[in-house]
């Protein structure tokens, strides 16, 4: 039976490729520096530090609103239609989210019964309904998920220009990695 200390130790080497690929069959290293090395699992280690925390604050955002991640994604594009003076529509919505129309529609009906939008009728068409986000669900959300942007656009805004440069190639590499299928054997 593995002790707390075992544990701590592998999880503190996830991203260590001596640990995870010792034969170097995937991950090549042998060209790197001891101190190479440790900064490019430092690299990684902060992504998956960013990773964790972001899927717990959203984890928790979702479970104090009793709201799914689609739900959550609906909620911020209702927003930012509503900021932008942009009415939504279910078709505008089902377009955004990538999914059915009548998808949408239970979506809508779980919002709805929750509280957190209400249909009128659209100004211009009247075959149309738009979607608001309540008050009382549109203050939760900037509470949340609105103060961590803010938040996150201080610290991308504290670099430099070149520094936002190199962050952005290093995030649009990184994913890029997961757009790639796994090669079958």
């Amino acid at each position: 039976m593995a002790s707390r200390d075992d544990a701590r130790r592998i999880t503190g080497s996830l991203t260590d490729p001596r640990v995870i690929d010792p034969r170097q069959e995937l991950v090549r290293h042998d060209d790197l520096s001891e101190e190479e090395l440790a900064q490019v699992m430092g690299v990684l280690d902060a992504v998956r530090h960013w990773r964790e925390a972001e899927q717990r604050l959203s984890f928790e955002s979702r479970s104090r609103m009793k709201l799914n991640e689609t739900d959550m994604k609906a909620l911020r594009y209702i927003i930012a239609s509503t900021n932008a003076e942009v009415a939504v529509t279910a078709g505008a919505l089902a377009e955004h989210l990538h999914i059915s129309t009548a998808s949408t529609t239970k979506l809508l009906d779980r919002l709805e019964r929750a509280g957190h939008i209400v249909r009128r009728p659209h100004p211009t068409d009247r075959r149309a309904v738009t979607v608001e986000i309540t008050p009382e669900t549109h203050r939760e959300v900037r509470r949340t998920m609105g103060l961590q942007h803010a938040r996150r656009f201080e610290v991308a805004r504290a670099l430099t220009p070149e520094e936002r440069e190199i962050v952005i190639r290093f995030l649009d590499g990184l994913s890029a990695t997961t757009l790639v299928t796994a090669p079958r054997e």
